[in-house]
C-alpha cells in the first residue's frame, strides 16, 4: 500500500485577517513552532488527520503584499514562491474586502492553487455590508468560503474545499488575473517573451510573474534572476529598465505607481459587482470605543491603569496557586529527605535541584497570569491601540508606534520580542528597538520582583512592581533619545498605524497562545535552571573541611541544653504562653545555626567569589550573596531566586517563607531590595536574548555595547536609588 500523500496548506492573509485565530482553530494543541530555515522569523505549522487526508497547515507571517519590505513579508512570500504548497488560503476580512483583495489579486498571478476564506463574515454582517461568494468566485476563478474563525464557523468546509482544490488536476483556462494598461501590458508581454526565448529553463517561477515583479523594480527579484540567468539575464534587464524609463516619460510616474493604480481599479470594479452596503443606520463598535480608548487626554491614562491592573492581578490572584506548589515542592523534599540516606547526594538532590528547581517553578502561576493578560491584550485589539497612545512618546525618539509592540513582547520574554524587530522596515530602526527593548522588563525578572517586594513591601508589592516596570519603560525612551541623536541618526520612517477591530477573544485562543509562550519558562526548569542550580549548589557546597572560627559543637551543645530548659517551660506554660515560648526557642537556636551557615557560606567558592565582586556592588547597598546571585542572572534571570534560596536559607531554600525570613534577618533593607530589582531590571540580559541580539544585529560591537551600556546603567540606577534614599532618609 503506498504512503499516503500530505496535503500542505499555507494560511496567507493581512495582518488583523483572523488568520492565527484559524490556524488556532484547526490545528489546536498539534503546533509546531520554531524558525523559519536561515531566520528567526517564527514559523508555525500543524499536522493534522482530516477527512482522511494527513494535512500539514503552515500559518505565514501576516503580509498586505507579495512585494515586500519587512523581513516577515519576504519569508511569506518565499515560502509561497519556492516551497509551493499544494493550496493556499486567503484569509479575507469580509468587513474590509478592498484591501484584502490586494494580496487576493497577487496571489493570484503565481498560478497557485488559491482558495478565498471570507473571514469575520458576522462582522461584516453586523456592519451591512452583503458580499455575492458565488459572483466573486466567478469573477477571479478561486472557490470562496465563508468563515468566523474565532466561533469556529464554516472551517470544516473551509478544509474540504481545500482538499478539493488540492486534488484537482490545473485547467488549462484563461486566467482572470489582473489586466493592466495597454502600455504595461505589452512591456510585460516584451519582457515575458524574452525569458521565454532565454532563460526560461533556468527559472522556476511563472514568467509573466517575474515580468511584472522586474517591470516593477522589485529589488530581491532582481537580484535572484540576475544570480540564475547569467549573461542572458543582464540582457534582458538591460531591455527593462528601458521599458521603464520609457513608461516614465509616458506616464510621468514609477511603473510600479501606475500597476498599483491599475491593481486597486480591478479590485475596486470586483468591490462594485460582489459588494453592498446597506444603507441603514449602523453603529461602528469599535470606533466608538476609539473615542475613550484613544482620546489624546484620557487614553494614555487608560492605557497606564490597564497595565497597573496586570501586574495587580499577576501578584494578588497568582498568590494563591503559588502556595499549592509551594506545598507540592516541600512534599516532594520530604520525601526525598526521608527515602535517601544521609549523604553528599541527598545534600544536591534537596538543597541543590528540588531546592533550586522549586524555588523558581513555584512561580509558574504569575508567568501563566501574565502571558495571558498579555494574550488578552493582543486578541481584544488593545495592542495595536497601545501601540498607537505610544506613537508619540516613541516619535520623540525618532521611532513610530509599531516599534512599542516588539516592546510590549518584551513584557513576556526578550528573545521573541527582538525578533518581533524584523517587521520593522528601517536597518536603524531595528537596531535602536533591539538596543532598548532589553529594559522592557521580561517574565523571567518577575519572580524576583515578587521575592524581594513581596518580603520587604507586603501589601504595597503590586505596587512596587508596576513602578519598575515604568522605570523600564522611561530609561528605554530615554536611551532612544540618546543613541538616536548619537550613534543612530536618522529620520522617522513614515508609518499609518493600523488599528484592527475590537473582538471579543476565544478561551481557546487564548490558552493556546498563553501555553506556548509558557513552554519556553517550564524548558528552562528542565535545563538552564537545574544545570544552574546544580552548579550554585556545588560552588556553596565546597570544600566540604572548613574550619570554623569559634567551636560551634560546643555552642550547640550548650544549644541543646537550653532547648530542653525551653521544653520543661513550654510543658508548664499555657497555651499563649507556649507560642511566644516556641518563637523566643527558634530565634534563640536560630542565632547559632546563622551564625554556622554564615561563616560557612563565606568559606565556599561561592563566598570567594562573592567576596570577590562585592566591592562593586556594596554600594547598592548590595552583599555578597546577592552579588554572587546578580552573576548567576547572566544565564538566566529565573537563577537569581534559585540563588537566593541556596545562599540565603540553606536547609530549607525550597521554602518561600524561609527566604523571606532569612532575607529580613540578613540586613537587606527596603532600600536596598529595592536597588536590587532596579539592577535585575536593567543589566544585561540573559545568555538567549544576547544570542538572539547578535543573530538580530549581525554584530559583535552592538551585542557588546548592548552588554556594556545597560550593565552601566543598571549600576548608575541602582546607585542613585540607594544613596539617594539614604539621604533622602529612607
Amino acid at each position: 500500500m503506498s504512503e499516503k500523500k500530505i496535503i500542505t496548506i499555507a494560511l496567507a492573509g493581512n495582518p488583523n485577517s483572523g488568520k492565527t485565530t484559524i490556524f488556532n482553530n484547526i490545528t489546536g494543541t498539534r503546533q509546531k513552532v520554531g524558525n523559519w530555515p536561515g531566520v528567526t522569523v517564527e514559523k508555525k505549522e500543524g499536522l493534522i488527520q482530516k477527512f482522511g487526508y494527513d494535512l500539514k497547515i503552515v500559518d505565514l507571517p501576516g503580509t498586505y503584499s507579495l512585494t515586500p519590505f519587512s523581513i516577515e513579508e519576504i519569508v511569506a512570500r518565499d515560502f509561497v514562491l519556492e516551497e509551493s504548497p499544494d493550496v493556499i488560503i486567503d484569509i479575507i476580512d469580509a468587513s474590509n474586502l478592498e484591501r484584502s483583495l490586494y494580496l487576493a489579486t497577487q496571489l493570484r498571478e503565481i498560478d497557485s492553487k488559491v482558495l478565498f476564506a471570507l473571514n469575520m463574515a458576522d462582522v461584516a454582517r453586523s456592519n451591512g455590508t452583503k458580499i455575492d461568494a458565488e459572483m466573486l468566485s466567478d469573477l477571479l476563478a478561486v472557490p470562496v468560503v465563508f468563515t468566523v474563525g474565532n466561533k469556529n464557523e464554516g472551517i470544516d468546509n473551509l478544509l474540504q474545499e481545500a482538499i478539493k482544490l488540492a486534488e484537482t488536476c490545473p485547467e488549462e483556462k484563461e486566467k482572470r488575473n489582473v489586466k493592466y494598461s495597454k502600455d504595461i501590458e505589452n512591456a510585460v508581454s516584451k519582457i515575458q517573451n524574452l525569458i521565454e526565448d532565454k532563460v526560461k529553463e533556468k527559472l522556476t517561477y511563472k514568467s509573466r510573474w517575474i515580468a511584472i515583479k522586474l517591470l516593477e523594480d522589485d529589488k530581491i527579484v532582481k537580484e535572484r534572476f540576475a544570480g540564475k540567468t547569467g549573461a542572458a539575464g543582464e540582457e534582458i534587464l538591460d531591455e527593462v529598465q528601458a521599458l521603464r524609463k520609457n513608461l516614465l516619460i509616458h506616464y510621468d510616474e514609477d511603473p510600479e505607481i501606475v500597476m498599483t493604480d491599475d491593481r486597486y481599479g480591478f479590485i475596486a470594479g470586483i468591490i462594485k459587482e460582489v459588494q453592498t452596503i446597506s444603507a441603514k443606520e449602523r453603529i461602528d463598535f469599535s470606533r466608538n470605543i476609539d473615542l475613550v480608548l484613544t482620546n489624546r487626554f484620557i487614553g494614555f491614562p487608560i492605557f497606564i491603569f490597564f497595565i497597573w491592573a496586570m501586574f495587580q492581578l499577576t501578584f494578588t490572584l497568582g498568590a494563591y496557586p503559588m502556595e499549592w506548589i509551594e506545598s507540592g515542592v516541600n512534599l516532594i523534599s520530604s520525601f526525598a529527605g526521608n527515602i535517601v540516606p544521609e549523604s553528599l547526594l541527598k545534600d544536591l538532590l534537596i538543597n541543590g535541584i528540588i531546592g533550586g528547581v522549586g524555588s523558581v517553578i513555584v512561580f509558574l502561576p504569575n508567568i501563566l497570569i501574565l502571558f495571558f493578560c498579555i494574550a488578552l491584550l493582543e486578541d481584544t485589539g488593545y495592542m495595536a491601540r497601545a501601540a498607537f497612545l505610544m506613537d508619540k512618546i516613541m516619535h520623540l525618539i525618532g521611532l513610530h508606534g509599531k516599534s512599542f509592540i516588539p516592546m510590549l513582547m518584551g513584557f513576556g520574554c526578550n528573545v521573541p520580542a527582538i525578533m518581533a524587530t524584523r517587521t520593522l522596515e528601517s536597518e536603524k530602526d531595528r537596531i535602536l528597538t533591539i538596543l532598548i527593548t532589553p529594559f522592557m522588563s521580561c517574565s523571567a525578572k518577575l519572580p524576583v520582583y515578587i521575592v524581594l517586594a513581596g518580603t520587604f513591601f507586603a501589601a504595597k508589592a503590586g505596587n512596587v512592581i508596576f513602578s519598575i516596570y515604568l522605570l523600564g519603560i522611561f530609561l528605554s525612551i530615554l536611551s532612544g533619545r540618546l543613541f538616536r541623536s548619537t550613534l543612530l541618526k536618522g529620520v522617522d520612517a513614515p508609518f499609518v498605524m493600523e488599528l484592527p477591530p475590537y473582538r471579543v477573544p476565544m478561551i481557546k485562543s487564548l490558552l493556546i497562545h498563553m501555553w506556548d509562550r509558557s513552554k519556553m519558562f517550564l524548558r528552562k526548569m528542565g535545563g538552564i535552571i537545574l544545570i544552574g542550580s546544580v552548579v550554585v549548589w556545588t560552588l556553596s557546597a565546597f570544600p566540604r573541611d572548613i574550619e570554623y572560627s569559634a567551636d560551634y559543637s560546643a555552642k550547640m551543645n550548650k544549644m541543646n541544653q537550653i532547648n530542653e530548659s525551653f521544653n520543661i517551660k513550654i510543658a508548664a506554660a499555657g497555651e499563649e504562653d507556649k507560642e511566644i515560648l516556641k518563637k523566643e526557642r527558634i530565634e534563640v537556636i536560630g542565632i547559632i545555626e546563622n551564625e554556622m551557615n554564615s561563616e560557612r557560606s563565606e568559606k565556599t567558592y561561592m563566598g570567594r567569589i562573592g567576596k570577590l565582586i562585592s566591592p562593586v556592588f556594596e554600594p547598592l547597598g548590595i552583599d555578597w550573596r546577592g552579588s554572587v546571585a546578580l552573576l548567576t542572572g547572566f544565564f538566566a534571570k529565573e537563577i537569581v531566586v534559585s540563588t537566593l534560596g541556596v545562599l540565603y536559607s540553606v536547609e530549607e531554600s525550597d521554602d518561600r517563607d524561609a527566604l523571606k525570613n532569612a532575607l529580613l534577618s540578613s540586613g537587606m533593607t527596603p532600600l536596598s531590595a529595592l536597588a536590587m530589582m532596579v539592577f535585575v531590571l536593567l543589566y544585561l540580559p540573559c545568555l538567549a536574548t544576547i544570542a538572539m541580539i547578535r543573530k538580530e544585529t549581525g554584530s559583535f560591537k552592538w551585542t557588546a555595547f548592548s552588554i556594556v551600556y545597560s550593565t552601566s546603567v543598571a549600576w548608575i540606577a541602582a546607585f542613585c536609588v540607594f544613596q539617594g534614599g539614604k539621604l533622602l532618609g529612607f
